[in-house]
């Protein structure tokens, strides 16, 4: 079985920003610069021969590049009940256009839709229910900001699971027809 998710990969000066903001919460489990990124589908563990399906599927996903930026922080969960804080991308219209392109192409080889809502972030900190000051790192991070970053490609990962946390593999990258080949 191999548990897969598709997302993007961030830049370096864009993880170096958020590797930056970093800190302040007690009790928070921070991520690595390897596990930065913005999630644009979860798929979970799939069979060896599904994946290769949704490899096919992935191909043929067609999208004009654009750009993100960062911009502030935000909580899921409560102040009192913190699940986790992130760092929040604008849901640019091309990104959701992505999204809902990703989507369709994986709910046509066979996996179940999604049912969430698609809310865009990059996952800073898992936080246990010890985890406090997060009112403070949310002040202070909330007007966080960056420069443009283009677009060009989206990533099939694959998710290893261990004591440490996650850790990603890049399975296969899938650029826009519009850019020259990775």
């Amino acid at each position: 079985m191999l548990r897969l998710f598709v997302g993007l990969e961030l830049p370096p000066m864009i993880r170096e920003r958020l590797l930056g903001q970093m800190g302040g919460i007690p009790g928070a489990r921070w991520q690595t610069d390897n596990q930065l990124h913005l999630t644009l589908r979860f798929i979970g563990n799939v069979e060896e021969h599904l994946a290769s399906d949704i490899d096919l599927a992935l191909q043929g996903v067609d999208f004009t590049p654009f750009n993100l930026a960062l911009d502030g922080t935000g909580l899921f969960g409560t102040l009192k009940k913190p699940r986790l804080v992130w760092a929040s991308i604008s849901p640019t219209a091309p990104l959701v256009a992505l999204e809902r392109k990703v989507e369709a192409a994986l709910v046509r080889v066979g996996l179940p839709a999604e049912t969430r809502k698609y809310s865009p972030h990059i996952t800073l900190a898992r936080l246990d229910r010890n985890a406090n000051r997060i009112d403070r790192f949310l002040e202070a991070s909330g007007d966080l900001t960056s420069p443009d970053w283009p677009v060009e490609h989206f990533t099939l990962f694959r998710s290893h699971l261990g004591h440490a946390g996650a850790h990603y593999e890049v399975l296969e990258r899938y650029p826009s027809p519009d850019v020259d080949p990775i």
